[in-house]
């Protein structure tokens, strides 16, 4: 990370109470935490999960240490709120989970059901993805190189705190010159979708899921 880039994450406060910094790594578990009580379109996934952490290993976890310093997390009298994950390079950041992420978990779920067991759990799915995801090339990274994840805790939500993670992870990006960002939402959280929306993102693609959204980082503020 850039000094400039650090410097604009650390000035960024609310309220004087809540501060938006870049990750350091005892950050982790933070991030695992609020992956999994945001896994659920928003909404706590706890009890969709026997293991709290595949959804952290899958959406969270692997992003600061692939890409360092896209990573800024919103922090509270009681610990973090908040955060946003990105890689600049989707199909290098594919690439390093390939080589360097997945091989340990897929030997940890060998023995681990990939099929839905039936009970409502959603353990099989991230099983299943870790399992069989591989790198692949896309006409979009091209244009929309970088993506992202951001969840906030339903107390951090509101306020202006998700435009403030927004803002300075794309201000890091437009530091190392990449042209455009995208993400996928949910078909079953509207909320987000108007959220990206406002901050200027389109739509690029529908799919029976959601929609992929994409922002150019070339142009405008």
């Amino acid at each position: 990370m850039s000094a400039a880039t650090g410097a604009h994450a650390s000035a960024t406060t609310v309220a004087g109470v809540t501060t938006l910094r870049p990750f350091v790594p005892s950050d982790l578990p933070g991030l695992y935490n609020i992956c999994l009580r945001t896994g659920d379109s928003g909404a706590d996934a706890s009890a969709l999960y026997h293991d709290p952490f595949l959804l952290g290993h899958v959406y969270a976890g692997p992003y600061p240490l692939a890409d360092a310093g896209l990573t800024f997390v919103l922090v509270g009298a009681d610990g973090l709120l908040g955060y946003i994950v990105a890689t600049a390079d989707t199909l290098r950041f594919e690439e390093w989970l390939e080589r360097s992420w997945w091989p340990t978990l897929r030997e940890q779920l060998a023995g681990h059901p990939g099929t839905d067991p039936g009970d409502g759990s959603q353990d099989w799915e991230r099983v299943q993805h870790i399992a069989s995801t591989r790198p692949h090339d896309d006409e979009l990274f091209r244009r929309f190189p970088a993506h992202l994840h951001i969840d906030l805790l339903p107390q951090a939500q509101g306020g202006g705190n998700g435009r403030r993670l927004m803002d300075v992870l794309l201000h890091a990006l437009r530091e190392r010159g990449v042209p455009g960002v995208h993400l996928g939402v949910g078909a079953g959280n509207p909320r987000a979708r108007a959220f990206y929306l406002a901050l200027g993102f389109t739509e690029e693609r529908v799919h029976d899921w959601g929609s992929t959204m994409v922002r150019d980082l070339t142009t405008g503020a």
